[in-house]
């Protein structure tokens, strides 16, 4: 991972377009600096400057947004404001978003902590936050035309409440949001526990992402709106595999990753190498006698799943959505099935006609990890990405979690492949093939064998 700087500007004249709830004036003299970003790395952890301490989180291919303490308040300010999201290298989607990237940046606060979010809007529409699965005020709930009136274009609203309980929850949009989630309107809110919990573990290192998907044409730049389910680029937290970071961690590390979902399906997350628990969802943190170990978690639609493991196997291990599709990018339900269909003499009379013409899918899918078929601008390749032995045929929700015992402790570089102890790689077999042993069917003449009726308490002899 690489550390992203974050640029600092002051958003002009928005001290006055404040059209707030009920919040003290003495609040209003001068709104937070707003802080955008711009790049499409990881950001490394925001250490808490001051209020309570906490382990933060690291939110992969995103950052945590800063905050200022105001008379015992802590303060964020939120840009709702169109953005160009780097899916991937040389792939660019219009959306919309908050301070610069889509998803928003990550709020990270203290259970008790009174939290004050001031919400600019710089859409072309009106908007709305919803902070979801939050106890709070019910005026302060973000739900247009329910809680509130919209927050117009230009102005400024403010949002304040207690963070009531600890746990992994989100925050979207409830204005619109068929096109302002279908746009990338999302981001990630974390409230740390105040002191110990029962249900709550101490970890070394804590990841979040969001699952988000667009349905972007080949070719284009914004997504359709109006899709219901045939979407084409499935990501972690808007970017698509291979440009998605990987998890770093040192051996032997206990590991919490919290996962979102926003998109219109389900997605069963699947960790290879190691078993892990589901220590909280959007309800809070789950009782420990309620846990059971598992290597694929089902995220339901608007669902949060908080896992954690020990990081007890080295290697790189394949973290990835288990529908097969969801890891593929540019994907149509118009491509037809060619596995066995002879095309020996058609291509060379199509190509006379269609000189970039190439056959796709003849043998199977996996040759397109490899080809160099010329695409339209700005579209990701549907499948790509190297590895030490070759391409993984992989993009979209595909990320590695990398164990190392040599990383640091607070070390979330990328340590690069991992070296395999010697005789630990799967290998080809070249000597004579083993002799096939097949099971013979029972003789005619023996008997088949007869069930023999249990003896004891409540039975006949």
């Amino acid at each position: 991972m690489q550390a992203s700087s974050s640029r600092r500007r002051f958003f002009a004249g928005a001290a006055g377009a404040v059209a707030g709830l009920a919040v003290a004036r003495s609040a209003l003299a001068t709104l937070p600096e707003p802080v955008l970003q711009s790049s499409a790395q990881t950001a490394p952890p925001l250490t808490p400057p001051n209020g309570r301490p906490y382990n933060p989180v690291v939110t992969l291919n995103g950052w945590t947004l800063p905050w200022r303490m105001n008379n015992g308040v802590k303060e964020f300010h939120l840009v709702a404001e169109p953005v160009v999201r780097e899916v991937s290298p040389g792939f660019h989607v219009n959306m919309w978003g908050y301070n610069g990237q889509s998803p928003g940046p990550t709020i990270e606060v203290v259970e008790g902590d009174k939290v004050r979010i001031f919400v600019t809007n710089r859409l072309p529409e009106h908007t709305s936050i919803h902070w979801h699965g939050q106890r709070l005020p019910n005026g302060m709930d973000g739900v247009t035309g329910l809680n509130q009136p919209p927050i117009p274009v230009g102005k400024t609203f403010v949002y304040e409440f207690e963070a009531r309980r600890p746990g992994t929850f989100m925050y979207h949009p409830h204005a619109d949001e068929m096109v302002q989630m279908a746009m990338g309107m999302m981001g990630f809110w974390v409230t740390h526990p105040r002191a110990k919990h029962p249900h709550i573990s101490e970890v070394d290192r804590d990841f979040c992402f969001l699952l988000n998907a667009f349905d972007v044409e080949p070719g284009s730049k914004t997504p359709r709106i109006n899709t219901m389910l045939d979407f084409n680029i499935w990501c972690f937290n808007s970017r698509v595999f291979p440009a998605i970071d990987t998890l770093n961690v040192r051996l032997n590390d206990r590991v919490r990753i919290r996962v979102g979902n926003l998109t219109m399906t389900n997605h069963p997350i699947h960790l290879h190498g190691h078993e892990f628990q589901v220590t909280g969802t959007d309800g809070g943190p789950t009782p420990p006698g309620t846990r059971w170990y598992e290597v694929t978690t089902d995220i339901a639609v608007g669902q949060m799943r908080q896992i954690e493991l020990i990081a007890d196997e080295e290697g790189d291990w394949a973290m990835h959505c288990h529908k097969s599709h969801h890891t593929m990018n540019a994907m149509g339900h118009d491509v037809p099935t060619m596995i066995g269909v002879d095309h020996r003499g058609l291509v060379g009379k199509i190509q006379k006609v269609v000189p970039d013409y190439m056959l796709m899918g003849e043998r199977g899918m996996a040759d397109m990890g490899e080809m160099e078929m010329p695409l339209p601008d700005n579209t990701a390749p549907m499948m790509t990405g190297q590895g030490q032995y070759g391409s993984l045929e992989m993009g979209g929700m595909f990320t590695v979690f990398k164990v190392r015992r040599d990383q640091k402790p607070g070390d979330y570089s990328d340590p690069g492949p991992f070296r395999h102890p010697p005789g630990t790689v799967a290998y080809e077999w070249t000597g004579a093939p083993p002799s096939a042993v097949r099971a013979s069917p029972p003789s005619p003449e023996t008997p088949p064998a007869r069930a023999v009726k249990p003896q004891g308490k409540g039975h006949a002899h």
